[in-house]
């Protein structure tokens, strides 16, 4: 959401800014919806002084006793009344046309975001680690093969329970997914100073349009008869925390985490990924929110970032970090890194962490403010949020990465001590 105040006096920057993201110029429309609803309110306004000046006229003339003014008078604070009571309803109708035009407008790119259409314009910050190399001859299995395989990766009986996109997990595959998603909290708690939550995985439309993905992605939301939706990030619940406050400026930086399940109907995602675990409709992610001062943020998603990467380096795996270009950076994101680990069953790179600086962006529509130490004035805060990580696609990759010629596949050190000292998984 963004600030018709600042839209105005920056017109002409805030059209560019949307151009780099693939949208069409948008102030022109919001200045002019701005315009009717402030000419309406002068309106109001001037019939409210005219209904008071009125009223007072209408003791003078009754006390002057001329009655016949004075009934002219009280038809027309009659008429006026009418107006104004109408008015009013027609001032919350021009109010929330402004809303509704600014809520579907994305957030404007940070200016040292690369310039690009998708994710072929994305750019390389760095890579860590190198590709393992395998001492048996056949090509590498992927997830779902060595899964299957092994017993304990079932889609058939998922499809039947609920239809495409679900697994059933069982043994000790079950086992090391929780193990990583109990890794993962553990070292954001212990060692990155992030407070653990555990919020409602149920929402109201109120949460989901704080942090963008109402009214613009209704169809990639899990909604209830009841009217709630199940999240598709903890994201939703951990950045909300925030809604409606005013916080005090030693309360920042807030840092939350929560490991929970997400779920998405993956709607434009029809023939994509159909295979194994990579896109499902429930998937376990832990997730990073970070609120904090406006000049701040910036140097939080470097912070952030690094403590993405630190799962992956004490798990071992190879990766990469993109710059997302403005055409392929998330709705509410001024800035994303993604975090793609190296896939040797796929032979490919693939996202496994999303971190990204919103700006004052969500702030804005959950009227998230703080109070500086040193002024009366309020501010936005800022926000953040990263994937830290995602568990389904972490399994992925360790099942991949740590796969033997007999297709059993290596525990990762550092998970298990949660696997009870188990060392493979055959």
């Amino acid at each position: 959401m963004f600030d018709i105040k600042w839209i105005r006096e920056n017109a002409d920057a805030f059209d560019q800014a949307l151009a780099k993201r693939g949208y069409e110029a948008s102030s022109a429309k919001l200045i002019a919806l701005d315009d009717s609803r402030r000419s309406h309110i002068t309106k109001l306004q001037e019939a409210q002084e005219r209904r008071n000046a009125a009223s007072k006229e209408i003791g003078k003339a009754k006390g002057s006793g001329d009655e016949a003014r004075a009934q002219e008078l009280i038809d027309e604070v009659a008429q006026i009344k009418t107006f104004i009571q109408s008015g009013e309803e027609e001032e919350r109708k021009l109010v929330a046309g402004l809303e509704e035009a600014m809520a579907v407008i994305p957030n404007l790119p940070h200016g040292d975001v690369p310039v690009g259409e998708d994710e072929n314009d994305n750019v390389l910050l760095k890579t860590h680690g190198e590709k393992p190399v395998f001492t048996f001859n056949e090509a590498p299995k992927e997830h779902y093969e060595l899964g299957e395989e092994l017993g304990d990766m079932d889609f058939a009986t998922a499809a039947k329970l609920s239809g495409s996109r679900f697994v059933v997990l069982k043994g000790q595959i079950a086992r090391l997914e929780r193990a990583l998603g109990q890794f993962m909290i553990d070292l954001h708690t212990s060692e990155h100073g992030y407070t653990e939550v555990s919020p409602p995985l149920l929402v109201t439309s109120e949460p989901l349009f704080g942090t963008s993905q109402l009214p613009k992605f209704e169809e990639d939301q899990f909604k209830t008869t009841t009217g709630h939706y199940l999240i598709p990030t903890a994201e939703v619940p951990l950045t909300n925390l925030v809604a409606g406050e005013i916080l005090a400026e030693d309360q920042l930086p807030l840092r939350v985490t929560a490991l929970t399940y997400c779920f998405r109907s993956e709607a434009g995602s029809a023939g994509r990924d159909t295979r194994g675990m990579l896109r499902q409709h429930q998937f376990q992610k832990c997730e990073l929110v970070s609120v904090t001062k406006p000049e701040e943020s910036l140097n939080e998603l470097e912070r952030m970032l690094g403590c993405a990467e630190k799962i992956l380096q004490k798990l071992g795996l190879h990766y990469r970090v993109m710059t997302l270009c403005t055409g392929d950076m998330g709705f509410g994101a001024r800035k994303t890194y993604d975090i793609e680990v190296w896939l040797p069953g796929q032979d490919t790179y693939r996202e496994i962490s999303s971190c990204s600086v919103c700006g004052d962006f969500q702030a804005r529509r959950m009227n998230a403010r703080f109070r500086p130490a040193e002024s009366k004035q309020l501010g936005h805060v800022h926000t953040l949020n990263g994937s830290g990580i995602a568990v389904g696609r972490a399994l992925i990759a360790v099942m991949e990465n740590y796969q033997n010629a007999d297709g059993s596949v290596t525990v990762p050190d550092v998970l298990r001590p949660y696997m009870g000292g188990l060392e493979k998984i055959g």
